[in-house]
Order: C-alpha cells, then structure tokens, then sequence
C-alpha cells in the first residue's frame, strides 16, 4: 500500500479507516438510535477482528496528516497548496473531524454498555 502524498488523501484514508473500524460496534448502535434498523445489523460483526488493525491504521495515517498541516508554512514553496491560510484552514477543520471519529471508534466499546 502505497502513503497518499497529500494532506487531504491521508485524511480520507484516515476517516475511512476509522469508520470501518467502528462498523462492529459504534455502527449498529448509531443505525438502530435513528431509527434504522433490521437482522442484516448483526452482518456487522464481521468488521470485529479488523477492528484493532484498523484503528491502528487510523492512527497512524491521522498522525502522518498531522505531520503535514502543522507544519510551517515556510517550509512550502509559494504557490503550494499547503501554503494557502485558507487550505490550511480547511485541512485543519477535516483533521478535527476525522479525529472527532477516531476517538469515538475507540471509545465505543467502553461507551456503549452505558446505553444499554
């Protein structure tokens, strides 16, 4: 597999992921509470043994996106995307997001005995 080389890619790949990650546990739970629901929830189980290599990927490709929006603005040469305030802005607001569920695909597990 190969690294995406761009902020964005590692971003996607990260939320993705992530969400796959938590299809086990935090998707069936997040289904059935709007209201969505049916026997083909418990074919999410399948994703169970994944989860942990998954989230380890998660967390890796999160962290190698946050090598690259934090860094300097100096070290982009000018015309880059990574030297737009804007993109930045931008890459910083989807890193919040794809973190956001990170964090609730780990802690689903801990979390949902508390609504049931």
């Amino acid at each position: 597999m190969t690294t995406p080389k761009t902020p964005l890619g590692l971003l996607a790949a990260g939320g993705l992921t992530a969400l796959l990650g938590s299809a086990c546990c935090l998707g069936p739970l997040v289904l059935v509470s709007i209201g969505l629901g049916g026997a083909w929830l418990s074919e999410l189980q399948v994703f169970e043994p994944l989860r942990p290599y998954l989230l380890g990927a998660a967390v890796v490709l999160l962290f190698l996106a946050y090598r690259r929006i934090w860094r300097p603005a100096a070290q982009c040469t000018p015309g880059q995307v990574c030297a737009l305030p804007k993109t930045r802005r931008r890459y910083k607001t989807l890193f919040a997001l794809a973190a956001s569920l990170l964090s609730a695909a780990l802690l689903s597990p801990y979390l949902a005995p508390l609504f049931y």
